[in-house]
């Protein structure tokens, strides 16, 4: 059995919501996407289901958050590069999203966020795993 990640995310407009994801690298499943929901593929192991927040609701008996005052989860994509980091970023910012805050750069790891149209928060890095503090 392949193991693999599926998040769910709550999109006040599913349409505009896949174009951006779109922008920055995923992929549309259509065998998994409706009128309500969007299935978004990252790899092989990591999928992104942008759903209306009608469609969301009949997963869970909580109250939706409202993610543009409230962080209620940072997503973490790692990548190959630094260049890569910036490519994905760049494409965010000009398919609508925002940079909340400016790259962090520990010296082994650089980082940057970027957030949809609804306040979900995504953070893309780079980590050179030889420049790791060594304890």
């Amino acid at each position: 059995m392949m193991e693999q990640v599926f998040i769910n995310l709550a999109v006040a407009d599913v349409n505009k919501s896949m174009d951006f994801y779109t922008q920055l690298g995923f992929k549309n499943n259509p065998q998994f996407s409706d009128d309500e929901g969007k299935c978004m593929v990252w790899s092989d192991h990591i999928f992104v289901m942008i759903l209306s927040p009608n469609k969301f609701q009949t997963f869970t008996g909580k109250p939706l958050a409202d993610t543009k005052k409230q962080i209620a989860g940072l997503f973490a994509l790692s990548v190959a590069s630094v260049e890569r980091v910036n490519e994905i970023v760049e494409n965010g910012l000009r398919a609508g999203g925002i940079e909340p805050m400016p790259m962090k750069d520990y010296g082994f790891m650089q980082q940057r966020n970027i957030e949809d149209f609804d306040g979900h928060t995504w953070e893309i890095f780079y980590m050179d795993r030889s420049k790791l503090p060594i304890e």
